[in-house]
């Protein structure tokens, strides 16, 4: 399968400040691939370099078959962009704002007009097509953004953190129009905060951190090289989470972290399921009693923090005050 993003040693450079420190990158035709990374660590300027708004200090780049500084024009029209923000008129309606972008792309009158009315009905926002936008709620925008980046049926599109600001129902939404755009054979590269994001619409995530790309592969791929499931178990009684400790040791594949304040044990193990029925059973015959338990993978937390050394509170919270400074230099 072809490449449709091809990114070799991009470097970019704000003073001493650098963005991207030789960062490579591959994305094959008609699948999708999220950047993840802690606030700062180079994922919008990398988007902002593929898409033509900057140009690299240093590196090579095609996209869509077209050299990204030998003929951005070409590929700007072979590619849809859509940013952290809604970037639509809001004192035109649905329908203006879709139609202007048809024109901008010298689609003519006509098929501006048709192009328009097919996006409006394919997001659902038809019963909204003659409405102001400033009376559209933001899950609706984000959609009607999503749509104006298609206008052109681009073979290329680049999502940046696409669903930032939505409640949880207009994310799983947006996320359904996605996987529609993708399942047509769309190329994807998106930047996400959310893991949970990542593990539904990837199929391929690279983790950057100081702009170069520190770890790829798969969601469950990512997890693994933090460990496999864990067994949380809050026991009755502080007094029982060293006996706790030591029954359990058999089970683990890895260091057993005791937490007295909350009277939790949290053990690594590499057999989830059979595991926890196992460090139940174990538990029972020590007259250990169980408050509660769970079985979990690694988290965003765990992830982000053995990779890159984050929090992912910094990345969550940071991401969009960092990713803003770098649109201002």
């Amino acid at each position: 399968m072809p490449d449709a993003i091809v990114a070799e040693g991009l470097v970019k450079r704000y003073g001493h400040l650098v963005a991207l420190d030789g960062l490579d990158l591959s994305v094959p035709e008609g699948t999708v691939t999220a950047l993840l990374g802690p606030n700062g660590a180079g994922k919008t300027t990398a988007v902002r370099v593929l898409t033509t708004l900057l140009v690299p200090d240093a590196g090579h780049a095609v996209v869509a078959g077209v050299d990204v500084l030998k003929d951005p024009q070409l590929l700007r029209s072979r590619i849809g962009t859509s940013g952290q923000y809604a970037a639509v008129d809001e004192y035109l309606t649905g329908f203006e704002n879709l139609e202007m972008v048809g024109r901008l792309y010298h689609m003519g009158v006509r098929r501006s007009k048709e192009r328009a009315r097919e996006l409006l009905d394919r997001f659902r926002l038809a019963d909204a097509a003659d409405r102001p936008v400033k009376g559209y709620s933001g899950g609706m925008r984000r959609r009607l953004d999503l749509a104006g980046a298609l206008v052109a049926n681009p073979p290329v599109l680049f999502l940046d953190e696409p669903t930032t600001g939505l409640d949880p129902r207009a994310r799983l939404d947006l996320w359904d129009v996605i996987e529609e755009l993708v399942a047509g054979g769309t190329t994807l590269l998106l930047t996400t905060q959310y893991l949970e994001e990542a593990d539904r619409l990837a199929d391929s995530i690279a983790v950057i951190d100081h702009g170069r790309v520190i770890a790829e592969g798969t969601s469950d791929e990512l997890k693994a090289m933090v460990g496999g499931d864990r067994i949380e178990l809050v026991v009755d009684h502080v007094d029982n989470l060293e006996i706790a400790r030591q029954a359990l040791e058999g089970l683990a594949d890895g260091e057993i972290r005791l937490e007295p304040g909350l009277r939790r044990i949290i053990v690594p193990v590499a057999e989830g399921s059979q595991a926890l029925v196992d460090a139940i059973g174990q538990l029972g015959e020590h007259r250990i009693q169980i408050h509660d338990v769970g079985l979990r993978r690694p988290s965003l937390d765990d992830v982000f923090l053995a990779l890159t050394g984050h929090q992912a509170e910094e990345l969550i919270n940071g991401n969009r005050s960092a990713d803003e400074k770098e649109g201002a230099r």
